[in-house]
């Protein structure tokens, strides 16, 4: 496929649904220094990875580490190739990550009505409708995705966050992990490949001079932490993520989402997403947090 020695280009295919963000996912790897062809068909991906691996090898001073293309239903028929595609690379030796953003459906109605344009497949219809279409044409794509990222309570900084540390080192860490905190009230993640439940702890809401702060501040971490079973909680979470980290790396799965909620995401799950990431980093996990709902009212 290319000649000895030749560095081959990280290719990332960006896919999903129209609305959920894939157009600030490619921003955010091209501020990172990637290569991003919007709008590919599937056919054209080995076409373009030949391309790389050319400008790879040669003498040029612009050396070319990442290569993304977004594919999508806007290619219509020709998307329907992209499984195909896969494969045909897959089979050359090339390794893709597919990168699948999500949303739900409200979310992206929303969405679609805000910019004023219509649906790629939505015709004389309804957006719904063309939305149900388009998820049944991507189910396959989701169900094999390397990362899928829910964009249904994330703003564009914090979407641009989660794509950064995923993609922010050059270099593949054996796993990369974000540790998410959320409140129940907002919905829970459908990203998430872990979800935890920290309702079981005291709630510093109720504690006047707590109430103000966060999960952030030392006076609440504190005061989570010192609960009855948060200790527990904590050892015994990453005593039982062990073997599955071994089991993600033996079978290639090079990300993970962790989330915990509480009822606001604002003190108890904050609190234990700071204290889970710091454990998670003294497990050779490349470990990013995010903090969905700190702020909402």
């Amino acid at each position: 496929m290319s000649d000895e020695g030749t560095q081959q280009p990280q290719l990332v295919i960006v896919t999903g649904m129209s609305s959920a963000g894939r157009s600030t996912t490619a921003n955010v790897l091209e501020d990172l220094g990637w290569y991003v062809v919007d709008n590919l068909p599937p056919q054209m991906l080995n076409p373009l990875l030949e391309l790389a691996l050319r400008d790879s090898g040669s003498d040029d001073e612009v050396h070319l580490s990442g290569l993304a293309a977004v594919v999508d239903v806007r290619s219509r028929t020709f998307f329907q190739a992209l499984q195909d595609a896969l494969f045909e690379l897959r089979t050359r030796g090339a390794a893709p990550r597919v990168v699948f953003l999500d949303a739900a459906d409200d979310v992206l109605v929303r969405r679609q009505e805000s910019v004023r344009r219509p649906h790629p497949l939505q015709g004389s219809g309804r957006i719904l409708d063309a939305i149900h279409r388009e998820r049944a044409m991507l189910e396959f794509v989701r169900e094999s995705a390397d990362v899928v990222i829910d964009t249904s309570g994330l703003n564009v900084t914090q979407l641009k966050t989660k794509v950064s540390q995923v993609f922010e080192s050059s270099e593949l860490p054996s796993l990369r992990a974000t540790v998410m905190s959320f409140g129940f009230k907002y919905g829970v993640p459908l990203d998430a490949d872990f979800v935890l439940d920290m309702r079981f702890l005291p709630n510093p809401y109720w504690v006047d001079e707590l109430r103000p702060q966060n999960g952030n501040d030392a006076a609440v971490s504190s005061y989570v932490m010192a609960q009855d079973g948060a200790a527990v909680f904590l050892e015994r979470f990453v005593s039982a993520l062990k073997p599955v980290l071994v089991g993600y790396e033996s079978e290639s799965k090079r990300y993970m989402t962790i989330a915990l909620g509480c009822t606001g995401g604002k003190h108890r799950s904050v609190a234990m997403v700071n204290a889970l990431a710091a454990r998670l980093s003294e497990l050779d996990v490349q470990v990013g947090t995010l903090h969905r709902d700190l702020g909402r009212e």
